[in-house]
């Protein structure tokens, strides 16, 4: 199998285009902020692919969508949200130097979209791709979760644009995640005068931080790891709560129901105080088998290129843990994802955005693809508008379990 595409990409016109969408800042939540980017990447890809890209109006910023028509066959998966807040352009604009892009989003992941669009615009034909940018990523996924599973299985396969691994490898598993939030009532007492009276948040969470990080199975790759935490008003004033946010990393359903089942049961050890706790493992494990099929095919079209399983998730997840054929870290190569030294590497984007051409050809041609169910691309998608109009309301799914509340003995 060879590396295919009917047109050159060319480097400058991809640099042009990930300056554009760098410029326009896009913080998660700043639904002003993503609504005038959602705007930039639907006139990037109309410009690029033709057709129409439509908005597709959620409560957290409008997604973009576009469709090359015919049966569905693959799904381009990326976001355009990013950690960055607006002012973050100011103190580091988009430049091109050393061989390096840099400025806010452009490894994850700005870049990616462009490398994609170009690689797609090498195609003679379209037919049988869609292309999906969420506004919510960075932040869960939970406006556009049901969104991406809608369009993956309708489509058969999917190609996840997020930033590629350290080398460029492609990224072929990752790990489950979630964030749970653990909150302690106790009760107040004035510490110097009769302490014994109240009843001690602060020392409660101490306990239930030991609890927890007895979760983790790192020999099985789970990580449960207390991160922040917070308690108490004065330091004459006994604690009356505390909060404390936990990081989850499973690698199977059986660990994510394990984590899931455990922390839903902590239980407290001081007299009177309370439990509750909310969260979830919201982005379920990708194993490596969802990835099978299309690493195969990248290595044939990119001899030497390698997978990493990796701990961080993506929305490949979702897609991945449906039993759709999914291939994540197709996006730019570089590094500092979240950081102030961001950047990509500049020679790689061509090649990989010819790797997007050969994968989709490749996937047409029938060499993967599952399909599992789901309305074609004719199918109406909730609260669409064309690029100039408002979007509308969509609708939202949360990855967030009901708080559970556990009384002291």
């Amino acid at each position: 199998m060879r590396m295919y595409q009917s047109t050159a990409v060319r480097v400058d016109a991809m640099l042009e285009d990930l300056r554009t969408l760098v410029e326009v800042e896009s913080p998660s939540r700043d639904l002003d902020a993503l609504n005038a980017s959602a705007h930039a990447v639907a006139a990037v890809i109309e410009s690029r692919l033709g057709g129409r890209a439509v908005l597709v109006g959620s409560q957290a910023g409008p997604h973009v969508h576009w469709s090359g028509g015919g049966d569905p066959r693959v799904l381009v998966l990326g976001h355009h949200d990013t950690v960055f807040p607006l002012g973050t352009l100011g103190r580091r604009p988009f430049r091109v130097e050393g061989g390096h892009a840099t400025g806010p989003g452009v490894f994850d992941m700005l870049g990616g979209l462009v490398q994609a669009v170009h690689g797609l615009a090498a195609l003679d034909d379209l037919s049988g791709v869609e292309v999906l940018v969420t506004a919510d990523e960075e932040v869960g996924s939970g406006s556009s979760r049901a969104l991406i599973e809608e369009r993956a299985r309708a489509c058969g396969a999917v190609l996840v644009f997020e930033g590629a691994a350290d080398g460029g490898g492609l990224k072929t598993g990752r790990k489950g995640c979630g964030t749970f939030e653990v909150l302690v009532r106790g009760r107040a007492a004035h510490a110097g005068l009769e302490p014994e009276a109240g009843v001690n948040a602060l020392v409660e969470a101490a306990y239930q931080v030991l609890d927890i990080a007895a979760l983790s199975r790192p020999e099985i790759g789970t990580t449960v790891t207390p991160t922040v935490a917070s308690a108490g008003t004065s330091d004459n004033v006994v604690p009356a709560e505390a909060t404390v946010l936990v990081d989850v990393r499973v690698e199977s359903a059986r660990e994510k129901e394990r984590v899931e089942t455990a922390m839903a049961a902590l239980a407290p050890h001081l007299d009177e105080a309370e439990i509750v706790v909310r969260g979830a493992v919201g982005r379920p494990p990708m194993p490596e088998s969802a990835s099978a099929e299309l690493f195969e095919i990248a290595r044939r079209l990119l001899p030497g290129i390698q997978g990493r399983a990796v701990g961080g998730g993506s929305d490949g997840n979702f897609t991945g843990a449906l039993g759709v054929p999914t291939l994540d870290g197709l996006g730019a190569v570089g590094g500092g994802a979240h950081a102030d030294h961001e950047y990509l590497v500049v020679d790689a984007m061509a090649e990989r955005a010819h790797l997007v051409t050969g994968l989709v050809n490749a996937i047409r041609d029938g060499g993967t693809g599952r399909k599992a169910g789901g309305a074609g691309c004719s199918g109406g998608l909730p609260g669409v508008t064309g690029a100039a109009g408002r979007p509308g309301p969509g609708s939202s799914a949360s990855g967030t379990r009901g708080a559970r509340v556990r009384p002291g003995p």
